[in-house]
């Protein structure tokens, strides 16, 4: 049965012995000996103190910033594809480069859920809550392009396979039809991942909760939830099932999201190497966007004993393992193109690297590839500051990366009289900066009205989870 901490419902030592069934780290992962009343008190308060001076100025610039996304909106659609800086030969510019970041930005948070819960590894849990509500808002933000790029956004539902009278069917041959379908299951999985992960501690703070409005706001978002030992059976088992079924989409997401290139012939285009290089990069942006949001919520919050050095010290070694990655596909890049002996092949790269946007591709690799390299020194990575704006420069350098892939590739195509110089409009720009906007709002309200990290779990790495008492006495002598 399950067992009460002042009215808070935590797993039984049945449950926890099934739930953590590995020894415990030699790093704790929760510091300074805290226990489950501790790590309750201290995630719930976020949620039921009142809100933040803070709170509210970045709420108010983040929708403020979110308002040229909805203008930058209406105006295409009222006017025409026409306002975007897309021109003769490049029909693909900012609107497929970001909508390829965004979702590369949403990849850290099913990796951190399915992954590293299927490998057990158990530092996930103070970070994993936060890094699956940053995937759902990205993914928010990834799909505002393909839907509005299509131009008349009101025949979008045509992507979808619906039988009509007409025989409008989509082209299941094209991997813009592939990304639909990716993209779709993608989120829908993710978001049951999300919020069946958070239903206990939804439960605790439905147990909580003062206010009536809380109290039901809570109570059905909890579905019921008791904390019984069948309870906690079924949620384990459905846990599980969803990691798996999440582990081959993240996989696949950003492979076929690579196809839209990859199935082309278009020289810089055309190549078996951007599947596995797609993917490493999306896990590279999206665990540099989980520090760059974590970091300063643990300064803010005071989180230093639920984040520690040792969850920090995990995920600069993934960025840079991941930015390895990226930094040997794009050497292979250079490698295959002069390998292959094909021309045209070959002068898209050398375009990229000295041509008219070179200055974007110098940018890519120093940030990707160059900074990266930093978290070797273990005391980088133990200097928050650092590795916060480390992060930020990842972040930047992979928006950079999708900008080189494609528009370099078509503004220089096989016919020297279509080149042209690519230039963003305003509506661009405003459209891409508003998007920016739209997640921090989304993340703000997550992190004001939901727990931003998994009680259940956290609990269950802790010393007192061990109903032994090993894993108590290991951290004590370590």
């Amino acid at each position: 049965m399950s067992h009460s901490v002042e009215g808070v419902h935590t797993p039984s030592r049945e449950v926890m012995a099934q739930v953590a069934p590995v020894p415990m780290p030699t790093h704790p992962l929760v510091s300074n000996n805290r226990d489950f009343h501790w790590v309750t008190e201290k995630i719930c308060r976020i949620v039921e103190d009142s809100t933040p001076r803070w709170w509210w100025v970045c709420f108010g610039v983040s929708a403020f910033l979110a308002l040229f996304t909805f203008a930058g909106l209406t105006y295409l659609v009222s006017t025409g594809v026409g306002v975007w800086g897309e021109t003769r030969p490049v029909y693909w510019a900012w609107d497929i480069v970001n909508f390829v970041f965004w979702i590369g930005i949403g990849h850290a948070g099913t990796l951190i859920s399915a992954i590293l819960c299927l490998l057990k590894q158990r530092w996930r849990t103070s970070i994993n809550r936060a890094a699956e509500a940053m995937t759902i808002f990205a993914v928010c933000c990834a799909g505002i392009y393909p839907i509005f790029h299509v131009g008349r956004v009101w025949f979008v539902w045509w992507l979808l396979p619906i039988p009509t009278s007409n025989s409008i069917w989509p082209q299941f041959r094209s991997p813009l039809e592939w990304d639909v379908f990716a993209v779709s299951t993608y989120f829908t999985v993710s978001l049951l991942f999300w919020f069946m992960g958070m239903v206990p501690d939804l439960a605790v703070l439905r147990d909580r909760a003062t206010q009536t409005w809380r109290k039901y706001f809570y109570g059905v978002l909890a579905m019921g939830w008791r904390g019984s030992n069948r309870h906690w059976s079924n949620y384990e088992m459905a846990y599980l099932m969803l990691a798996g079924l999440s582990t081959p989409l993240v996989l696949s997401v950003h492979t076929i999201v690579s196809f839209d290139f990859a199935v082309s012939l278009l020289p810089g285009w055309h190549t078996t190497i951007f599947p596995p290089y797609f993917v490493a990069g999306a896990i590279f942006s999206g665990f540099g966007m989980v520090l760059t949001l974590m970091l300063p919520l643990r300064a803010i919050f005071g989180l230093h004993d639920l984040i520690t050095p040792y969850h920090i010290n995990c995920m600069c070694k993934i960025i840079l393992a991941t930015g390895s990655m990226v930094g040997y596909a794009y050497s292979m890049e250079f490698f295959i193109a002069w390998y292959g002996a094909n021309p045209y092949e070959g002068f898209a790269f050398i375009n990229r690297a000295f041509g008219p946007y070179a200055w974007a591709y110098w940018i890519m690799v120093t940030c990707n590839v160059i900074s990266p390299q930093l978290f070797w020194f273990k005391a980088i990575r133990g200097n928050v500051a650092l590795v916060w704006g480390i992060c930020i420069f990842v972040n930047i350098g992979m928006w950079f990366e999708r900008f080189v892939i494609i528009v370099t590739s078509l503004a220089n195509d096989f016919l020297p009289t279509s080149w042209n110089y690519y230039s963003p409009t305003f509506v661009d720009i405003a459209t891409f900066f508003g998007t920016f906007g739209v997640f921090g709002t989304l993340f703000l309200l997550f992190i004001r009205f939901l727990p931003l990290m998994p009680m259940a779990e956290v609990k269950a790495v802790m010393p007192q989870a061990d109903v032994h008492g090993k894993a108590h006495t290991l951290n004590v002598e370590n």
